[in-house]
């Protein structure tokens, strides 16, 4: 089958179209899935300069988020049969393979239906962010009706969809953006107060609008000084949650004053630490974000649609930043 391989770190350059052997089932759960479309993170760029995260992970095929036709299915496959349209988060991360592929083969505990109403370019940009976007806001940040998150990058993968299912269970918000454009995206997306960044930071804008209390929950995508200066604009007693390893030089007299929790959201980490029931868990959130999306109460914004041969323009793209929505490979573009 035909996918895109890493066989070395470096630039997006790296990134090659190969003819590889096509997975088979091993395990009688298993399901064969033909991809018709893989989600490209953030992530992935990152694991393409730095490493993967298993020993002797290369060559590797990248793209954790997936969707498309279940083909074949193990001996002992309930949940599914040939034919069906699945999306997921599976691989890509050394070892286990990853999405930028004609096929995969996967367990059906981590796989659920897509979202009937989406096609396979806007499944195939859900899983993560959407995974993500409720761990933190519902898992570590414990938000509920009534209470106040600000979202950074509200236009981003993670941003735009913790937006909407902060404001689907009651809670208000207020995000940060770096243009009009990106502005009126995030208020059609139901966004209470939006702070453009670029006209003298956030942190006053904040407090003003929380009347000096700050928010109850920040959600933190961007990393650096923006986690540093977002402790300034959390309430006391709150949450500050991080996508990104903060790293070092951080003030943190200011976060202890205030009696912050301090919280990590990575959704990898089942997958990473063979977690089988927290797996099943996100499986869980992503059945019920689907149910959301064909609801029409829940969106995932496209920003472009590539082909797999075009991988290394995605990681380019996704370098450079500043981009609306997500961006997929798909096997019909």
């Amino acid at each position: 089958m035909r996918a895109v391989v890493l066989r070395e770190l470096g630039e997006p350059e790296v990134l090659k179209v190969e003819d590889i052997p096509e997975p088979a089932i091993e395990n009688p759960t298993e399901i064969k899935v033909r991809i018709m479309a893989a989600g490209v993170n953030p992530v992935d760029t990152k694991i393409r300069q730095r490493g993967v995260f298993t020993d002797s992970g290369l060559p590797a095929v990248l793209g954790c988020d997936g969707a498309g036709i279940v083909v074949e299915c193990g001996d002992s496959v309930t949940h599914f049969r040939p034919g069906d349209e699945v999306w997921y988060c599976n691989g890509g991360l050394g070892g286990l393979q990853g999405n930028y592929a004609e096929y995969t083969v996967l367990d059906e505990t981590v796989c659920c239906r897509k979202p009937a109403s989406l096609d396979f370019a806007h499944a195939a940009a859900g899983p993560l962010v959407l995974i993500t976007a409720w761990e933190a806001i519902f898992g570590r940040g414990r938000m509920t009706d009534g209470m106040t998150l600000l979202v950074h990058a509200g236009a981003g993968g993670v941003g735009h969809v913790a937006i909407q299912l902060a404001k689907q269970a009651g809670i208000r918000v207020l995000t940060t953006v770096s243009n009009q454009e990106k502005q009126e995206f995030v208020t059609e997306l139901g966004a209470d107060e939006v702070i453009n960044y670029t006209q003298g930071g956030f942190i006053d804008e904040v407090m003003r609008l929380t009347d000096g209390r700050g928010a109850d929950m920040v959600l933190d995508s961007v990393g650096g000084a923006v986690f540093s200066d977002s402790i300034a604009a959390t309430a006391h007693y709150g949450d500050l949650v991080t996508l990104l390893d903060p790293g070092t030089g951080i003030e943190w007299k200011e976060a202890r004053n205030r009696n912050l929790r301090i919280g990590f959201t990575l959704m990898l980490t089942p997958m990473l630490r063979h977690l089988p029931q927290a797996r099943i868990n996100q499986v869980a959130i992503l059945s019920d974000c689907a149910e959301m999306i064909d609801s029409g109460c829940l969106k995932v914004a496209v920003n472009q649609v590539l082909p797999f041969e075009r991988a290394t323009e995605a990681h380019r793209l996704i370098e450079q930043g500043g981009m609306i929505g997500k961006l997929v490979l798909s096997s019909e573009a």
